[in-house]
């Protein structure tokens, strides 16, 4: 029987346009649990509240369900756009969501700069480079890069220091690279010899080692044999890079996406096999834990083009998109309007059923079922290990959600503390959090994690954690439970951790050191893990988690702090312009190394500030050495701060 509030649904429902846009439902809490696009909005919403047969994902949501409301969108390539820019901003719980917290590594070719440099980025844009990718990992980026700047003489200095630099440096010096920031070389002279660099980015290799080749002849026969040599051995590296990478079409120039997939009732794991011009570039696995392929309710259409909807919005849109699921030709052109309104150029969605094609296809779905297999033995061991500390640690289920808390100062300044989120015991970085101390002077902790702890569960709005780990011993697990008490959250689970201690007996000449030790509360003595347990592993991951991610943060605001004093004595710059002046350039050495006019541009600020503000840098400069602060500690994605 359904509830009143389905029936109250339903009919709201009625009122529904039969436009194009997109729906979103919420709980009861008001939080945002679905997200979803519909060609006609009051056909798709109300196909959830029938008495149709569900998938038991759709059933569970239905019964989480107490409020939808929809935004009407011109045209459904808008309502798929804006479908995954909300489930990116919300991430709701029953959505299809892409687990990876970092984007993929890409090469990016500054080649609109008049002398352009490599860079590893995590997001394509449409800023006038060069993009080629994604790669396995960011080590193989750094890896290329190096390898081409190697080759190509590409300079890889910093565009400030390239800006500031009066004589070359040590790399021109060992004949890595051809000076352009001292004009050693002209622009057209540097770009004719990074056009090798694009070429092989592209994979017309053959093109990249006739030329070199050439180059080396050329060489040779002017008698200069150190540039031939050295051209000999850029033509053997290339050589060896390319029989690293496996061909499958080596008279093909597409970029080209393979999609297949495997799973059962555990969940599917779909992987993409990237080709560019005709060689695979990697594979990359995203497991989506509640779908099941082989569940008749399932349609693979949806969840196959909800996938591609969000993984193709911020990575790179190749020529062509193979699938190995047919998801009918009225769905494919959508798709394909979808990324060409993306990428600005025509992308090809269709099955695969060509010779090269099903090849294609046929690898991603042999690494889909390998990996499904490692992914699925992951998280077995995850599983088992929290089930040991449910049993160790006596608590009443299984600790899906685990939070851990950390206070981070520095003689009293700038004190921070973070929140950590464990997910079936691993890191779920999108409920990270990071909190200024606001109601505490100088060093006390107890404070510091009472106003951490109050403003936090005032967020009715977060999933309350079936664990939470306070590092320290007794002492401080007393006080975490004498803070929940006064907010009145003693029904949450606590253990205090105390760090393993390592004892130096000089006499004996022994060195002796204790376990990690877990307090509860009423229990005197502590519990312990076996030293290779997985339930260990998972705690003490997420403290020194916990410690890495408030200390971050802490580094942070106080580098910020320090630039923010130099620019206090300034006359004429209040708050608003400082402020606006370190969004805009970042650091002090940025500062000083811009002109007047790139200053005088922004906004509130004129040509004479401009030259005070670089006067007083640089001649403060001039009196001693300065801290670099150009470091970005900050994790590489974005964390809400409360």
């Amino acid at each position: 029987m359904a509830s009143s509030r389905t029936e109250e649904l339903r009919l709201k429902v009625r009122d529904f346009p039969t436009q194009s846009g997109v729906y979103i439902m919420k709980n009861a809490a008001e939080k945002i649990i679905y997200v979803g696009k519909a060609k006609n909005l009051r056909n798709r919403v109300r196909s959830y509240l029938g008495e149709g047969e569900l998938t038991p994902k759709t059933r569970l949501l239905v019964q989480a369900l107490n409020e939808i409301e929809y935004i009407l969108t011109k045209t459904e390539v808008e309502a798929f756009l804006l479908e995954a820019s909300l489930i990116k901003k919300h991430r709701p719980k029953y959505n299809i969501r892409l687990r990876d917290d970092k984007a993929y590594p890409y090469i990016k070719f500054s080649w609109n700069d008049d002398f352009p440099r490599l860079y590893l980025a995590r997001k394509v844009k449409k800023d006038g480079s060069l993009y080629f990718g994604p790669y396995t990992s960011g080590f193989a980026v750094h890896g290329t890069i190096r390898f081409l700047n190697r080759t190509f003489k590409i300079r890889d200095c910093t565009d400030v220091m390239f800006r500031t630099r009066t004589r070359p440096c040590l790399t021109h010096q060992i004949g890595r690279c051809s000076a352009p920031c001292v004009r050693y070389v002209s622009r057209e002279e540097y770009r004719h010899e990074v056009e090798g660099a694009k070429l092989f980015l592209k994979g017309q290799n053959r093109k990249v080692l006739a030329a070199l080749k050439e180059r080396m002849m050329k060489s040779a026969d002017e008698e200069k044999f150190e540039v031939a040599a050295r051209l000999r051995d850029s033509i053997e590296a290339v050589k060896a890079i390319l029989q690293k990478q496996a061909v499958i079409n080596d008279t093909s120039d597409k970029d080209q996406d393979a999609i297949g997939f495997f799973g059962d009732e555990r969940g599917t794991l779909v992987e993409t096999v990237h080709v560019r011009a005709g060689r695979v570039l990697g594979t990359r696995s995203h497991f989506l834990p509640q779908i099941d392929p082989h569940d008749p309710l399932e349609d693979v259409r949806e969840w196959l083009v909800d996938f591609a909807n969000q993984y193709y919005e911020d990575n790179f849109i190749p020529d062509e998109v193979l699938l190995g699921a047919e998801i009918g030709s009225d769905m494919m052109k959508l798709l394909e309007a979808v990324l060409k309104e993306r990428s600005g150029h025509a992308a090809t969605v269709r099955f695969a059923v060509g010779e090269k094609g099903r090849e294609l296809v046929d690898m991603a779905e042999r690494n889909a079922e390998a990996h499904f297999a490692k992914y699925v033995s992951k998280s077995e061991e995850k599983m088992a290990g929290l089930d040991e500390i449910r049993e160790k640690l006596h608590l009443p289920a299984r600790p899906r959600r685990i939070e851990c808390y950390d206070i981070s100062t520095f003689q009293g300044a700038e004190t921070v503390a973070s929140q950590v989120v464990f997910e079936d015991g691993v890191p779920a970085r999108e409920h990270y959090r990071r909190y200024k101390i606001k109601t505490v002077v100088g060093t006390d902790d107890f404070a510091s994690m009472r106003e951490v702890l109050s403003r936090r569960f005032r967020h009715t709005e977060y999933e309350n954690p079936d664990l939470l780990v306070i590092d320290g011993g007794k002492g401080q697990l007393t006080q975490a439970l004498r803070i929940l008490e006064e907010i009145g959250r003693k029904d949450i689970p606590v253990v205090g951790l105390a760090k393993a201690r390592t004892e130096s007996d000089f006499q004996a000449r022994e060195v002796r050191s204790t376990e990690e030790r877990f307090f509860l509360p009423g229990r005197s003595n502590p519990v312990t893990f076996r030293s290779n347990s997985e339930g260990l592993h998972i705690l003490v991951g997420i403290r020194d988690e916990a410690h890495r991610f408030a200390i971050t943060y802490h580094r942070k605001l106080r580098e910020n702090t320090s630039l923010s004093s130099e620019l206090d004595a300034i006359v004429g710059l209040g708050e608003k312009r400082k402020q606006a002046l370190l969004q805009r350039f970042g650091s002090v050495e940025e500062i000083r190394a811009a002109d007047p006019e790139e200053i005088a541009q922004i906004k509130g600020f004129h040509r004479v500030l401009a030259e005070r503000i670089l006067l007083h840098l640089n001649d403060e400069d001039d009196g001693g050495e300065k801290e670099d602060l150009d470091a970005d500690t900050s994790p590489g994605f974005k964390i809400p701060v409360d």
